[in-house]
């Protein structure tokens, strides 16, 4: 299998730092696996709203990491390096990376990888990654959501939403979303929301405190930060513990801090990326033995917006950018 590898493939260059024009396909190398990593023939890979944030020269790949753009792919096993136990070669998997995505071909560390669930298609299983061990890690680890409790989730129609939303739902929590249209709301209710709230037609602080009887919600999973802080601090119960993963608005606010303490609040947060391939494959097996039953069941899925080929990276940009969609963005390839 291995002497079938060709020395070039098709990958997503980046021309500068900027708006999606500075994105073009190129040749490049095809990689070779090293100790405990394999090399992916890519099917399809994930949109991710860091990969806007590293095209726009905002967040550098952490050191060793391919330059090219793409956090999470899926594929079949190609070649594997020394010490690799599973995958095998032509296994089909989905894998998160920390890097080199959008191309033919891809290292993954072999703990990265997961089979890829029995009812989704191979380009399907490329939208699973970044969202489920981003949702898993920061929701049901460092969050702890419990069944019975109340949980909101801002952008409830993003792909970290959707996500939050049907596992939240599924581990037994009262789930509250936010979203920007109606026509979002009700998507959220569809895949196990119990509330949804407009947040450019209602008060989502008003809203949780009339929904919840003045008590709050439990966890909150915010990626907007700025204004929020304060409203998501308002908003949490007793108890109540506020995670932050991303940034939309700003990451530097001023805010009365008197009600953490009055109230016993937890105020976290992590980013991904960054973390050890220990680190990254124990939330991998976690999510094999917790939540990979659940997709293999087909009771949750991965929200699959559009894909498009490879060479319209730039437009998969631009809708990523005008937050249209509704879940995942993927590129297919191959």
């Amino acid at each position: 299998m291995a002497s079938e590898i060709p020395s070039e493939m098709r990958t997503v260059a980046m021309n500068g730092s900027g708006a999606p024009e500075v994105m073009s396909l190129a040749m490049g190398p095809v990689p070779r696996p090293g100790v405990g990593e394999v090399l992916v023939k890519v099917r399809a890979a994930g949109v991710n709203r860091p990969d806007v944030i590293q095209r726009m020269g905002l967040y550098p790949p952490p050191p060793g990491a391919s330059p090219i753009l793409g956090l999470e792919v899926s594929g079949i096993v190609a070649a594997v390096g020394e010490g690799v136990a599973w995958p095998p070669v032509g296994a089909e998997i989905c894998a998160l990376v920390s890097g080199g995505g959008y191309a033919e071909y891809c290292l993954a560390p072999a703990p990265q990888c997961l089979p890829v669930p029995k009812p989704l298609s191979l380009v399907e299983a490329g939208g699973l990654p970044e969202t489920f061990f981003t949702v898993w890690t920061n929701v049901f680890e460092r969050g702890a959501l419990k069944s019975g409790e109340s949980f909101l989730v801002h952008g409830g129609t993003s792909g970290i939403g959707t996500t939050a939303i049907q596992l939240a739902h599924q581990f037994g929590a009262r789930v509250l979303a936010t979203a920007g249209s109606d026509e979002k709301c009700a998507f959220c209710k569809t895949i196990g929301a119990d509330e949804a709230i407009n947040y450019r037609t209602q008060d989502f602080g008003a809203e949780v405190k009339r929904l919840t009887q003045g008590k709050g919600v439990a966890l909150i999973l915010d990626m907007v930060g700025g204004t929020y802080l304060e409203k998501n601090v308002r908003c949490l119960a007793l108890e109540g513990r506020l995670v932050q993963i991303a940034f939309l608005q700003e990451s530097r606010v001023s805010f009365d801090f008197m009600p953490v303490m009055l109230k016993r609040l937890t105020l976290t947060g992590s980013t991904l990326r960054p973390r050890s391939v220990a680190e990254k494959g124990a939330i991998a097996e976690a999510l094999r033995r917790k939540v990979w039953p659940l997709l293999d069941a087909g009771t949750v899925r991965p929200i699959i917006y559009r894909t498009f080929p490879l060479d319209q990276v730039a437009e998969a940009h631009r809708l990523m950018e005008s937050s249209q969609h509704i879940g995942k963005i993927l590129l297919e390839i191959g």
